[in-house]
């Protein structure tokens, strides 16, 4: 049996809900170099993340099921200003800590950069702390 990498993650748990879900689907599939970036966080540039491996004659409707698990995520949370959808959970340049942070690092030879993640909206182009649930019909 032949596998072929389906998609890399950086956090063992959302790899561990698309191959749940990929599994409950009848799609044979199994994560390379999981304990390696769980035990070191620091290698998961190193090794290419969490990879999420499937047989090679499966990778057609992993794929469509990975895109179906995608869109049923991004429907289920919208932006309280517009209502879009078109959200994620990003990194703000615009918080004040990660500018602090990033001239600190400088001046102080320390490279480690606090971000601050927030949701942002790329419709209405707002920041929030919290998307609204949808709830499903």
């Amino acid at each position: 049996m032949e596998f072929i990498l389906l998609q890399s993650f950086t956090n063992y748990i959302e790899a561990h809900i698309l191959m749940g879900k990929l599994e409950d689907e009848g799609i044979v599939c199994w994560l390379k170099d999981e304990n390696t970036v769980t035990i070191n966080p620091i290698w998961t540039g190193a090794v290419g993340g969490i990879k999420l491996m499937v047989t090679k004659d499966q990778l057609e409707r992993a794929l469509q099921l990975m895109q179906q698990y995608a869109q049923e995520r991004k429907n289920a949370v919208a932006c309280p200003n517009c209502g879009s959808h078109e959200i994620e959970f990003v990194s703000s340049p615009r918080k004040p800590l990660n500018w602090v942070s990033a001239l600190t690092g400088f001046f102080f030879g320390d490279y480690a950069v606090a971000t601050d993640k927030t949701w942002h909206c790329f419709t209405c182009n707002t920041e929030f702390d919290q998307p609204v649930e949808m709830v499903p019909d």
